[in-house]
């Protein structure tokens, strides 16, 4: 009896099977059986390349670098070793211009780019990116060479079908299918401009610099990254949209060694459940804004501090990142419409978008060797280069832009990024008091916030 009400679930399955269901339809024809992708990846494959990248550097110490051996062999040259790394890459133009990650190309000495009929060219670095973690390459050949159109990525939708088209593990050019999982996603920590498309489609190391197409043979995003616990591809990949592409390689074309990017001048914060009720909302949405630069965009259109802004030029608004994110993807000039809530009621503003204005002036100087700060270049911060730093927008003072490993002392914690706030207990706000400051015979203490956000002082012998 109990074998019988074991089988008994089996045999209604089998029963249920017989039967047709009423939703599904068999290919009528050879044509419909056949349904395949492979027109898609014959039109994009070609513009889809490999990034090869390699550099030299100093081999790890032996027992060669011990002092001892020094002093009786003499001392010897230092040791080096060639690094290389693969990714993949994108051709966005006929003369040439490349697009790929920049973690790909970072502190590489020589790029070399492969096209899928296996020719290969010395690529020079145009642009880098770091806050988008993309870079832009230019590739010289006499002939046209195949491009990607770009789709309209913010018109993508949870449930689109994709490809990923790159270079995994080095084993050759791949192609791979899915679905857009999810848009907008933010706090991936990749990248300091955050605000990806995530998808399915299988992505794993090498393919960082691929293409992210749709049905239509249109590029929606580069492959940038992947959530993985092992290092393989567990179903959760990252793409940076095409909109964000699309103003970087503006900038590359119009011969510019950054990205400018416009802004409406606020910083704002999520809104959760708590927030939401304080504000009188049904539930949470928008982002809260909290500080507005004063004769800002949003300022001169009339926004405050507390409302919540909804959408930007017609686009969704989802939390803090989108602040940033909707007004970066459009040109310097621009009117957009800003739909926000104040008091309950919902409003709206035109709002001009502007540069980050560079006030007050960086005066970018690097100190003299015979102070604490040997090897340190500073400059004032401003929302301009803020922005450039992936800083927040409104912070002041001084901050150290670059150091120089050769000559910096090993145990001071002055490194880019660093912000200089006292010096011999005289607060910095500037690099002419930073420059007057260290003019003191007599300076024993050195405050710093590093970009973490940890405050240290530190004595100074």
């Amino acid at each position: 009896m109990r074998s019988i009400l074991l089988l008994l679930p089996l045999l209604l399955v089998c029963q249920a099977g017989a039967q047709p269901r009423q939703d599904t339809m068999q290919p009528r024809n050879g044509t419909e059986l056949r349904a395949t992708y492979a027109p898609v990846v014959e039109e994009t494959a070609p513009a889809v390349v490999n990034v090869f990248t390699s550099r030299r550097v100093q081999a790890r110490s032996s027992v060669f670098d011990d002092p001892m051996f020094s002093r009786f062999f003499g001392q010897m040259a230092p040791r080096q070793q060639p690094q290389s790394s693969l990714g993949s890459g994108v051709i966005l133009s006929e003369d040439g211009l490349v697009v790929t990650n920049n973690h790909v190309i970072e502190g590489m000495d020589q790029i070399r780019v492969v096209l899928t009929d296996r020719r290969e060219f010395d690529a020079e670095l145009l642009l880098a990116d770091p806050q988008t973690d993309l870079a832009v390459l230019k590739i010289d050949t006499p002939d046209p060479l195949p491009t990607l159109r770009f789709a309209d990525s913010d018109a993508a939708e949870v449930g689109d079908i994709v490809l990923a088209i790159g270079n995994p593990f080095g084993v050759g050019q791949t192609v791979t299918s899915g679905i857009v999982s999810a848009l907008s996603r933010t706090n991936v920590s990749m990248s300091d401009f955050q605000f990806f498309i995530q998808t399915d489609a299988a992505i794993n190391p090498g393919n960082s610099g691929g293409a992210l197409v749709d049905v239509d043979g249109r590029l929606l995003g580069i492959n940038t990254a992947i959530f993985s616990r092992s290092g393989g591809s567990n179903g959760i990949g990252f793409a940076i949209p095409g909109s964000v592409v699309q103003r970087v390689l503006a900038s590359a074309q119009g011969g510019e060694s950054i990205v400018r990017r416009p802004w409406i001048g606020v910083v704002g914060s999520d809104i959760d459940g708590r927030i939401a009720a304080a504000l009188g909302l049904d539930r949470p949405q928008g982002a809260l804004i909290n500080q507005i630069y004063p004769g800002g965009p949003a300022a001169s259109a009339g926004l405050r501090e507390g409302d919540v802004v909804l959408r930007i030029g017609g686009r969704e608004v989802r939390d803090a990142e989108a602040l940033r994110y909707r007004p970066a993807t459009r040109e310097e000039g621009e009117q957009v419409q800003v739909d926000y809530l104040r008091e309950g009621r919902e409003r709206r503003a035109r709002v001009r978008l502007e540069l980050p204005p560079e006030t007050p002036a960086r005066d970018e100087t690097q100190l003299p060797d015979n102070t604490l700060f040997q090897g340190i270049t500073v400059a004032n911060l401003s929302p301009a280069l803020n922005e450039e730093l992936g800083r927040n927008p409104f912070d002041t003072g001084v901050v150290v832009t670059s150091a120089d490993p050769r000559r910096v002392a090993r145990r001071t914690p002055l490194r880019p990024g660093v912000k200089v706030l006292e010096v011999g207990g005289r607060e910095i706000t500037s690099v002419e008091g930073l420059e007057e400051a260290l003019r003191q015979r007599d300076i024993r203490t050195l405050t710093v916030r590093t970009p973490r956000g940890r405050v240290s002082t530190y004595r100074v012998r």
